[in-house]
């Protein structure tokens, strides 16, 4: 066995709500998905999805709290529908994505919108704006054979106890299964990876000291704290 030169990290794991952990591959997310969110983006709502990618050891769990991240001042709040993928696969066709689907969460894509401004006009990748640390508060997850595949149901985000977002899973664009089907086209898909879906509109920006909660019906809860 090959002696590594420093100790390997410990794998990045998610609790189960039914018990166990879910160990994190890989963290994919949908650019845009909710009509609403992309005109208050200022983009046009018929673009074909997208995809970007957070480190594994982005994910932050158990309503810990998180660093206000440096070299920006535009820290936003998005909160998403989180797919947890639980069988391998490559070329899924949109009937059979759910059978690839273990469960579901709910989460933050925490976002640097200065710095995905920035980004945008030069034409550059978004890493810097989406893929940094602690940049993926996510809550429980709940296996779909305890909850289904929850196609309906409101999606909110509060600060502070005011209510910041608010939309319905119904409202995304694409589809969970559309959504699997279409990625599985460029990579392959397999057990551990996680799916940020998107968010509604009413992003905004957060300060140190704020309390985030994010809800979806039937689904669960994320919560932390700005430091």
């Amino acid at each position: 066995m090959a002696d590594f030169l420093f100790e390997p990290h410990a794998p990045v794991s998610i609790p189960i709500a039914r018990g166990g952990l879910f160990a994190v591959r890989r963290v994919y997310c949908v650019g845009r998905n909710y009509a609403e969110h992309i005109k208050e983006m200022g983009n046009d709502v018929k673009d074909p999805p997208f995809f970007f990618a957070k480190p594994a050891d982005a994910v932050v769990v158990g309503g810990a709290g998180i660093d206000y991240p440096p070299q920006t001042s535009d820290f936003h709040h998005e909160v998403e529908l989180v797919v947890a993928i639980g069988k391998d696969g490559a070329d899924i066709a949109a009937g059979d994505a759910l059978d690839h689907v273990y469960g579901y969460a709910c989460g933050l894509d925490m976002t640097r919108r200065d710095l995905q401004a920035v980004a945008k006009k030069a034409g550059r990748p978004w890493e810097m704006a989406k893929g940094f640390d602690q940049s993926a508060p996510i809550g429980t997850i709940e296996p779909a054979e305890a909850i289904g595949h929850p196609t309906s149901g409101a999606i909110t985000l509060s600060v502070n106890g005011e209510e910041r977002q608010r939309g319905d899973l119904g409202d995304q664009i694409w589809s969970v299964p559309e959504t699997i089907a279409y990625l599985s086209q460029f990579v392959t898909l397999r057990a551990g990876d996680l799916i940020m879906t998107g968010t509604p509109a009413g992003v905004g920006p957060v300060v140190r000291g704020d309390r985030i909660e994010g809800a979806i019906a039937g689904v669960g809860t994320v919560r932390t704290v700005i430091g």
